[in-house]
């Protein structure tokens, strides 16, 4: 039976494409900060108060995991990213929450990648700080999905922020 490829990109990944994955995760934090200021000042109504002070806390969250990812990047030997993933918007607020937990369910997978990939390459140090970015990441999950009246998707069983059935 042939091992899961995941398991088989952890084993053969080196240090300038765990740089080059980091830098694509960077981009999704830039994304991240852009779409939470944005969206923290345009929700309107008494239904999404609670949740727009939460993504003013998630920008500045998400500010601290790009300065993280960059430091590491360096450590790497590579250049961080200056580009930002386009950010959605949606004059539906509904729709704009959407689009923030789907970015967060591809970031919470990408970073679970990630850990076993900086262990396979022996960098426990950084598996350990992208780690308590998960925390935050699956904070952010969680409140997105509690503003949204729905379960708390298991990423484990997601593609593309997408159900499979």
């Amino acid at each position: 039976m042939a091992e899961p490829k995941s398991a088989d990109n952890q084993r053969e990944i080196s240090r300038d494409r765990l740089a080059d994955l980091l830098n694509e995760d960077l981009s999704r934090e830039y994304q991240a900060i852009i779409g939470y200021v944005v969206y923290s000042q345009v929700l309107k109504g008494a239904e999404f108060m609670n949740i727009a002070d939460q993504l003013a806390i998630h920008a500045k969250q998400e500010l601290d995991h790009a300065l993280i990812i960059s430091r590491q990047i360096d450590y790497l030997g590579k250049m961080p990213t200056v580009n930002p993933l386009p950010v959605k918007i949606s004059d539906d607020a509904r729709e704009m929450l959407r689009f923030d937990l789907a970015n967060e369910n591809d970031t919470i997978r990408n970073y679970r990648e990630r850990v076993g990939q900086c262990e396979a390459l022996g960098e426990f140090a950084l598996a350990e700080q992208i780690r308590q970015i998960l925390v935050d990441e699956q904070d952010h999950q969680i409140d997105l999905a509690t503003a949204l009246g729905e379960e708390v998707p298991d990423v484990s069983r997601l593609r593309g922020g997408a159900r499979r059935k």
